[in-house]
């Protein structure tokens, strides 16, 4: 396989140096992509760069993650407004011993082939470097000129941003490029790769390279992801969506792949999976011809959901999606953990109820005009009982007058009513 071909069919190249194809021809290359470890989890923003070096590792080449553990105290004022708050050692080590779980889906750790791929911390070789050392051994390479002239810099401080930017932000350009030097110089490493908001960054540490030690290093980096309609890729109305469960459940991140558009599956099918080329031309055609079925965006959903999470995590969002828009059974529902059911029925009204009103039992209607209102009258609801339009936790209920007890509750604490064929609502006993 072909790196340079793979990710320009995929559309994953923006930029790179002249020279870069030569040199991954010619041998087994390293290169790395960097990560701040500001939360203890990657979210789908860092997904690009992550596949670009899991396809360098099937390329036969050598990963390296970078977590910026130093860099990361710092912050990089690419594509920033502001200045971002600072983590202290403690929070850095467990962050990054998180991100490395989850890059160990993606990329091959473990392997005694030459080209296993490696984690490293920057904050390793940079806690014993003392500042004097630093301004004397790299800060003279490289001028302010040079510096100023990058567009990241450039931008925070034109007339439009109203922070400005403090010297510590300025320098990490220089700790950046630093990087790519220990690397070069210490694990053979040279190809940095990353976004195109990197590219200023990344083209200082190939600079820095050359100064010092006369020799060529390589940049290589990808478009940043947009969404057709020009919203932010990766946002949701609730944040990020992140690749740790516990933040973002799989079933809102099989959700989200599920229900990006036409125009964005087609492309992010290509970036985000590593289904071959021939493959992903045979669903492109076969979801122009017949779009409402979503072909691209359930494929897409599968792949990521199971790479990200797990297979049986994707049938359980498969499951929780068919009792939502589906004709699926209340033993489906009962199977689902409390983590999807809330997940499944976020934004649906929601009644709060004593957790008491069940330990007598309490009847059908009395529950669903006087202690939740789901109806506004109990003559509303019986005409819907009579004509079939009611169910609790996905079974019709037959008599209004049925009693409802504490062992009804689904994990022992919701009731789920449905009123007519979409209207849902969630009752949760406390």
């Amino acid at each position: 396989m072909n790196f340079i071909e793979e990710l320009q069919w995929r559309g994953m190249i923006h930029t790179m140096m002249p020279g870069t194809e030569e040199q991954l021809a010619k041998e087994l290359t390293a290169a790395y992509v960097g990560i701040d470890p500001t939360a203890d989890s990657l979210h789908i923003g860092h997904l690009v760069s992550v596949m670009m070096l899991r396809h360098f590792q099937r390329a036969g080449h050598k990963p390296i993650a970078l977590v910026g553990g130093a860099t990361g105290m710092i912050g990089d004022p690419s594509g920033k407004s502001a200045e971002r708050n600072l983590l202290d050692e403690a929070a850095l080590r467990h962050n990054q011993e998180s991100i490395k779980a989850q890059l160990a889906k993606f990329l091959d750790f473990e392997s005694d082939a030459p080209n296993a791929a490696e984690l490293v911390n920057n904050y390793d070789w940079m806690k014993e470097y003392s500042f004097l050392d630093f301004i004397r051994d790299i800060g003279k390479h490289i001028t302010v000129n040079y510096m100023m002239a990058k567009d990241s810099v450039k931008k925070r401080l034109s007339s439009e941003s109203s922070v400005g930017m403090s010297f510590t932000e300025f320098s990490y350009q220089l700790l950046q490029g630093y990087d790519f030097l220990w690397l070069n110089q210490n694990k053979n490493c040279k190809l940095q790769m990353g976004g195109s908001d990197q590219w200023g960054n990344i083209t200082t540490g190939t600079e820095l390279i050359r100064r010092k030690t006369d020799s060529d290093a390589f940049a290589l980096v990808c478009p940043l992801i947009t969404k057709a309609d020009g919203g932010k890729f990766g946002k949701t109305e609730s944040g990020n969506v992140w690749l740790d469960r516990r933040y973002t459940s799989p079933y809102k991140f099989f959700q989200f792949w599920l229900n990006v558009s036409d125009v964005d599956a087609e492309k992010y099918i290509k970036i985000f999976t590593s289904i071959d080329k021939a493959e992903i031309e045979s669903l492109v055609a076969e979801h122009a011809e017949a779009p409402h079925l979503r072909v691209l965006q359930k494929r897409l959903a599968k792949e990521v959901t199971v790479m990200v999470h797990s297979e049986e995590d994707y049938n359980a969002a498969i499951e929780a999606s068919n009792i939502l828009f589906g004709n699926s059974t209340s033993e489906a529902l009962k199977k689902l953990d409390e983590e999807t059911l809330l997940a499944v029925f976020d934004g649906v009204p929601q009644f709060k109820i004593e957790k008491s009103v069940f330990a007598d039992g309490v009847k059908a209607i009395d529950l669903l005009t006087d202690i939740a209102v789901v109806f506004p009258s109990k003559g509303e609801m019986r005409k819907l009982v009579q004509s079939g339009g009611v169910s609790l936790n996905k079974e019709k209920l037959e008599n209004q007058d049925q009693i409802i007890v504490a062992s009804d509750l689904l994990n022992g604490k919701y009731l789920l009513a449905q009123k007519g064929k979409k209207n849902y609502y969630l009752l949760i006993a406390e």
